[in-house]
C-alpha cells in the first residue's frame, strides 16, 4: 500500500465563544462563535474575516462532531471560504480537563478536521482542487489547527 503524503498549508488560530444549548432532542448541542483569527503558512497567510461560526453535537459515544464555515482574507485581500467537519474525542478526564477550559497536550486526545475551499481567487484556484486534513488543539478560548494538504 502506498503512503499519503501532505504537504503544510497553513497554521491557523480562531478566537471562539461557545453557546451551550445543553441537552437537545440530539444529546448535547454547542454553537461556536468566532472572533478574531488569523493564519499563516508558506503558501498563504491573512485573516479570519468576523462572522464564522461552528457547531457541534455531543454524540452517544462521546465523540464531539463538529461542522465550521468561515471566510479567511489573505494578506494580498483575497478571499477564500473554507469549511469542515471533524471529530474531537479522548479518555473522559482529558475531555473534562479540557471542557473546564485546561490546556491539554494535544498528543492526549484525537481532533481531526477535512477541510475544504472555495474561491474566485486566481492566484488560490488551486485551494478549490485540494483535499485537505487538520490536526486540531485546544486552549481555553482558542483553536488551533495545523492544515495539510493531501497530495
Amino acid at each position: 500500500m502506498r503512503e499519503i503524503r501532505t504537504d503544510f498549508l497553513f497554521t491557523i488560530g480562531l478566537d471562539v465563544d461557545v453557546l451551550d444549548l445543553g441537552g437537545t432532542s440530539y444529546r448535547s448541542r454547542r454553537i461556536a462563535r468566532f472572533g478574531k483569527g488569523s493564519f499563516d503558512g508558506p503558501k498563504l497567510r491573512g485573516a479570519v474575516l468576523p462572522g464564522g461560526a461552528g457547531w457541534m453535537l455531543m454524540r452517544r459515544d462521546d465523540v464531539l462532531e463538529i461542522a465550521v464555515r468561515i471566510t479567511l482574507e489573505t494578506d494580498d485581500r483575497q478571499h477564500i471560504y473554507m469549511a469542515w467537519k471533524g471529530f474531537r474525542h479522548g479518555p473522559k478526564d482529558v475531555i473534562e480537563r479540557l471542557n473546564r477550559g485546561e490546556n491539554v497536550d494535544p498528543a492526549a486526545y484525537y481532533f481531526r478536521t477535512t477541510p475544504y475551499f472555495e474561491t474566485s481567487s486566481e492566484k488560490y484556484g488551486w485551494m478549490n482542487r485540494i483535499c485537505s486534513v487538520a490536526t486540531g488543539s485546544r486552549l481555553a478560548n482558542q483553536r488551533a489547527f495545523d492544515v495539510f494538504q493531501i497530495l
